[in-house]
């Protein structure tokens, strides 16, 4: 080939190898790189790394620590039916499989796992092997419908929540929704609490365990109620509002707000739209961690309890924060 030949063909061969270059790096998957926090008096300092553990999960809900003293967390992989296990060193392993559709968990002193259930729709005790045990599978004979958060009290009680049906795409007429929130005394009495949130979802105790906190998914706001002796709650009152409020890709007005968690000051955390909100014990909005995804739950962990976790849309999260979580609590 002559050289004046070789020089005319030299912009063909450098287009084709840039081409070349730019399918080759389309190809290769894209890694997701750690976000960083803002500065949150008491929460996060600016710049906090926001470490992303790992994705592609199939159903990410329910974290809570794991109460053996090493640090891990667990959460439910619902749609996959198990519960896995995060140590402080990423490392990830199943912890229980058959898990009957598990999403929101609860350790009690002893080391009982209870679960609210999906599958056969009930709330009882999955973990350990042996002492499996149904607490409850229907209200006055009807079956819930869609079990959904849990939260255990000293005196061994058990809030709950049930948001009800949605149309999905599998299934656009379900039966007609009907949510609420339900205690379970120490006894094992079942009584209901509410039947009048659009769609309860992720339930917490503030610190002192006197207030109730409901996250309302349709909803604006947190919701609160004051807790009596007997465990049954007073007036619901609007909370907090939620900075995730707004319409939906389906046109849908709805905040998002999902799993709850507290730090051992009383400020409130919840996973909506818009990522980790915190709010003061008094409702004050204090600021917004925002996630590559959109949380579902959240917890604290790690051997100092400094260690927020956070969970959705298939990934896992951690982020380092100023203040634990509440003493003796798994989440």
């Amino acid at each position: 080939m002559s050289k004046s030949v070789f020089k005319s063909l030299l912009p063909i061969i450098g287009a084709l190898v840039f081409i070349a270059s730019v399918q080759a790096h389309a190809e290769e998957p894209v890694v997701a790189e750690d976000s960083f926090a803002p500065a949150i008096a008491g929460v996060t300092a600016g710049g906090a790394r926001i470490e992303l553990i790992k994705e592609g999960f199939d159903g990410t809900e329910g974290p809570i620590a794991l109460p053996d003293g090493s640090g891990s967390v667990l959460f439910t992989e619902t749609r996959a039916n198990r519960i896995t296990k995060i140590a402080p060193d990423k490392t990830i392993s199943t912890f229980l499989e058959n898990t009957n559709g598990a999403n929101g968990l609860a350790f009690n002193g002893n080391g009982d796992l209870f679960a609210v259930q999906t599958v056969k729709t009930k709330v009882g005790i999955i973990y350990p092997q042996g002492k499996e045990k149904t607490l409850t599978e229907n209200f006055e004979g009807t079956a819930y419908q869609r079990p959904n958060d849990l939260v255990l009290a000293k005196n061994g009680g058990i809030y709950f929540t049930d948001s009800g049906t949605r149309p999905s795409k599998e299934n656009p007429t379900p039966p007609p929704s009907t949510p609420g929130v339900y205690y379970i005394s120490p006894e094992g009495a079942v009584k209901r609490l509410a039947n009048d949130i659009q769609r309860p979802n992720g339930i917490q105790l503030s610190a002192d365990e006197k207030v109730l906190y409901v996250a309302n998914t349709s909803g604006e706001y947190i919701l609160a109620f004051d807790i009596a002796a007997d465990g049954s709650i007073g007036t619901k009152r609007n909370f907090a509002k939620l900075a995730g409020w707004g319409k939906t890709e389906t046109g849908e007005l709805s905040s998002g707000a999902d799993g709850l968690a507290v730090d051992a000051k009383g400020r409130l955390y919840v996973a909506s739209s818009a990522g980790i909100e915190v709010f003061s014990d008094r409702g004050d909005a204090l600021g917004v961690i925002p996630l590559p995804k959109k949380p579902q739950n959240l917890a604290f962990a790690g051997k100092d309890r400094k260690t927020l976790y956070a969970v959705g849309r298939g990934a896992a999260y951690r982020i380092a924060v100023l203040t634990a979580g509440v003493e003796g609590r798994v989440k």
